[in-house]
């Protein structure tokens, strides 16, 4: 369910955004469908409007915001922006979107929705509420999943299906084997439209039905956690084709100084193997792990620091320990899990949780019949409200486009003694 928050006052930002520049208005919709082979690589480009479409597997992310985090920080060069249209308990029709202002009815709601937020790439993740309609409703759902994509190629934007995800936890085994045989008939399902469509597929049900095996992934079995999110986003980047986050950054020292493979460069050539200075240029920002997650990951940048004497040493940049480890650890290699490129990354998440917030509300709020629907009579005045969290909305895209690229740090590590 989504958890509710108070969204922010217009105040002096309203001023600030007078001055943004046009590039942060939409550009005119095309009408031509995108090409999009599943085979080529992923990317985004300047303009792009990505939209997550869907039930509440795209909802619940607004708590945690990670699906926007890892594609924000894959493309840091690039002018892109996001909305996330999830609905719990939606499928390709819209029911869960029906209000007791009808029309517009469910579906229409969810044209307009769609149309609205004029979407160039689509992620869509719907089947799971569907397949509690058993085999018997697959025709249905192919018949409205196969109206959607024709929606999305006429709003001349590049669609990408999920699979749904399983369920994890059931009242009984019998119950949960049969909810999942029916979840990866839907699957299949999803995959072969895509197929004859010639959009890209992804498939996290098998992905996410194997790490439940050993990571908490949700909060009651059927919706992710905080760690559930996390890995998701992890696995859309490798299912896309991109290129690992982690990376290996090594540092050599020897009798006659030290020397640093790139990204890494020595600022000391370190005579004195007791200090050495050296800066780290990241290609990503980390996507940072959730706190109550026990496993270590690897999707973080690794320091090796071979021919250092015997002893301890501290990583330390601006003014921060970064971490603490034996000269043995450092030649095998630490994970870099804190420092400012953490602290950076944590603060563009925040500013997309914000966002994400009032967007919520602006296109749902809470007493919809009041303000735009048949009570409107009432409170049809706060329509002006609505639209001007737009302001803020595009300030803080602003602020994410301002902080999303790597910065490079000066690094210290130093023999403890």
């Amino acid at each position: 369910m989504r958890k509710m928050k108070a969204t922010a006052s217009l105040g002096y930002l309203l001023l600030l955004l007078l001055f943004l520049p046009d590039r942060w208005a939409f550009a005119q919709q095309t009408t031509q469908p995108v090409a999009d082979s599943p085979n080529a690589p992923f990317t985004l480009k300047n303009g792009d409007r990505v939209v997550f479409l869907g039930n509440s597997l795209f909802e619940n992310d607004y708590q945690y915001g990670y699906l926007e985090l890892a594609l924000t920080t894959r493309f840091p060069d690039r002018d892109v922006t996001f909305r996330n249209l999830g609905w719990a308990g939606d499928n390709v029709y819209g029911v869960a979107r029906s209000t007791i202002t009808n029309p517009p009815t469910g579906y229409q709601l969810l044209m307009e929705h769609l149309t609205k937020t004029q979407p160039t790439v689509v992620f869509l993740a719907f089947g799971g509420i569907e397949a509690q309609d058993g085999e018997a409703g697959l025709p249905v759902f192919r018949e409205g999943l196969l109206k959607l994509l024709d929606k999305i190629d006429q709003l001349g934007a590049r669609a990408i299906l999920l699979s749904p995800i399983p369920v994890l936890s059931s009242d009984t085994i019998a119950h949960k084997a049969q909810n999942n045989a029916l979840l990866e008939v839907y699957s299949s399902a999803i995959a072969k439209i895509a197929s004859e469509r010639g959009k890209r597929f992804i498939d996290i049900y098998k992905p996410v039905q194997e790490l439940s095996k050993t990571v908490a992934l949700t909060e009651n079995g059927i919706h992710l956690n905080e760690n559930g999110y996390y890995y998701l986003a992890t696995l859309l980047e490798k299912s896309l084709g991109l290129a690992p986050r982690a990376e290996t950054v090594s540092v050599n020292v020897s009798k006659t100084g030290a020397e640093a493979a790139t990204p890494a460069k020595m600022v000391n050539a370190g005579k004195d193997a007791a200090t050495l200075i050296f800066t780290m240029d990241e290609k990503y920002l980390p996507l940072p792990q959730p706190a109550g997650l026990a496993e270590k990951t690897t999707n973080a940048r690794v320091l090796k620091v071979t021919g250092l004497k015997k002893g301890f040493y501290k990583l330390t940049t601006e003014n921060q320990e970064v971490v603490t480890a034996s000269a043995k650890d450092w030649e095998n290699g630490v994970l870099i899990q804190q420092g400012p490129s953490f602290n950076q990354v944590n603060e563009i998440r925040h500013m997309i949780l914000k966002k994400n917030d009032l967007f919520f509300f602006q296109y749902r709020p809470p007493n919809t019949t009041y303000i735009l629907g048949f009570r409107a009579y009432e409170q049809g005045r706060h329509v002006k409200g609505l639209e001007e969290q737009s302001f803020i909305i595009k300030w803080l895209e602003s602020q994410v486009a301002l902080n999303r690229a790597p910065r490079s740090s000066v690094y210290q590590l130093t023999l403890l003694k």
